[in-house]
This record gives structure tokens, C-alpha cells and sequence, in this order.
């Protein structure tokens, strides 16, 4: 049978382009996203090209909510083996890093890391008990701490943080083949990045799905961009 793998943010954007691509390589896909009605039209836009995907209604800022998504899914049957952290917001561009506002970077880290560390948490205990999993986290080159920059603080931090979690997370996930990394999509035309972005989605998303297909011998722990390794 065919794995399956969840998108969050997937009614747009990467996240729409990364559930197309994965359900092109034959894997059952569950696509997420807050709004319902939009994941519906996101799947009839899918359906219309002969791809099939289960739509969830998930915000992964609303801990019930994906306590509640990973329910359904449990009592439907559904065992999910790949997981793309996608969703993601970007609140404060062009801000000075001593002017973030204490609810807006609340409301990015929300999103931007506790939605990735629920999501996890909600089903990365079962790819540890069966001994196969894939983790993509979908960061950014704006959380590297190595190569920091002054672009967007609240969601630079949140995308740093977002990469010491996969970390974290990978080192608690040495069981059988559950491999857990994150990835940089970099400058992409979609609604966040806008027009001008030099990127595609389907450029973007080639990353996301070999992380997501990883084969027993690939890496784990790590942060790439267009499939080489980059510094955290």
C-alpha cells in the first residue's frame, strides 16, 4: 500500500505544489489547511488533474485543533508516514529587531514553531513505534544564525528556533528509519514572497520531496537547500 503523507499550509503556495508533487509519486495525501472551504477548492483544483488527496481542516496554531485532526484521522484508518511542516507566517517584514511587538512575535513562534512541534508530536510517535518516518520542516535561510540578517526579526527567530527544534526532534527520533530535517525553499513566488521572487513553487518544492522520499541511507539532522547542505 501506498505511504501517506500530510502537508500543512497546503491549500497554496509550497504547500499546494508539495502535495501535488507528492501525490504525483504515488503517495496518499493529506492536505491541510485552516480554512476548510479552501482546502476543498485547493483538492478540486488537484482533482482536475486526475490527483485524489484527503482534505483535514488543521490550524496548527490551535493545539485542540490538531489534537482533534490527528483523531480523525486515527479513526479513519489513516497512518501518517511522511510529514511536511509548511505552514508558516511572515508578520514583520522590514521591522527593526528592538521594535517586535510582544504579540507579534507571539502570535509568528505560534505558527512558526509550536505548530511544527504539535504536528510532530501528533504523529511522529507512530513512525518511531513502526520504525519509518519522514519529517520535513520547511524553514528558511533567514534562520540561519550563522548568516543572520536583520530582515524580518520575529520571523527570523522563529525560523532559527524552528531549525533547533529539527534538531531536537531528530536526536529523539533514533528509532528504525525516521529521518527528520529541514530545508530552505528560498526567495518563492507565492503570496508571501510575492511577484518579484525569483523562484517557482515547483523549484521550491524539489527539495521538499526528495526529503520526503529519503531512501534508508539518507541523511537525518539536517538543513538543505536545492538538496546540498547548508550551515545552521
Amino acid at each position: 500500500m501506498p505511504r501517506t503523507a500530510l502537508v500543512t499550509g497546503a491549500n497554496r503556495g509550497i504547500g499546494f505544489e508539495a502535495a501535488r508533487q507528492l501525490a504525483r509519486t504515488g503517495l496518499d495525501v493529506v492536505l491541510t489547511c485552516r480554512n476548510a472551504e479552501a482546502g476543498a477548492a485547493a483538492a478540486g483544483r488537484l482533482s482536475d488533474e486526475g490527483l485524489a488527496v484527503r482534505v483535514e481542516q488543521l490550524d496548527v496554531a490551535d493545539a485542540t485543533g490538531v489534537e482533534e485532526c490527528a483523531a480523525r484521522l486515527r479513526d479513519a484508518g489513516v497512518t501518517v508516514e511522511v510529514l511536511v511542516n509548511n505552514a508558516g507566517v511572515l508578520l514583520d517584514e522590514g521591522g527593526a529587531p528592538l521594535d517586535i511587538d510582544d504579540e507579534l512575535l507571539r502570535e509568528t513562534l505560534e505558527v512558526n514553531l509550536f505548530g511544527p512541534l504539535r504536528t510532530s508530536r501528533a504523529v511522529m510517535p507512530g513512525m518511531i513505534e513502526r520504525g519509518y518516518g519522514r519529517v520535513v520542516n520547511v524553514s528558511s535561510g533567514a534562520g540561519q544564525v550563522t548568516e543572520a540578517s536583520p530582515y524580518a526579526p520575529a520571523y527570523s527567530t522563529s525560523k532559527a528556533a524552528l531549525n533547533a527544534l529539527t534538531r531536537q526532534i531528530a536526536f529523539g527520533a533514533r528509532n528504525g528509519d525516521v529521518k527528520v530535517n529541514a530545508m530552505c525553499p528560498g526567495w518563492v513566488r507565492t503570496d508571501m514572497g510575492g511577484p518579484s521572487a525569483t523562484r517557482s513553487p515547483e523549484e521550491a518544492v524539489d527539495t521538499i520531496i526528495w526529503l520526503a522520499t529519503l531512501p534508508p541511507d539518507g541523511p537525518t539532522n539536517g538543513f538543505f537547500r536545492d538538496r546540498r547542505p547548508i550551515s545552521w
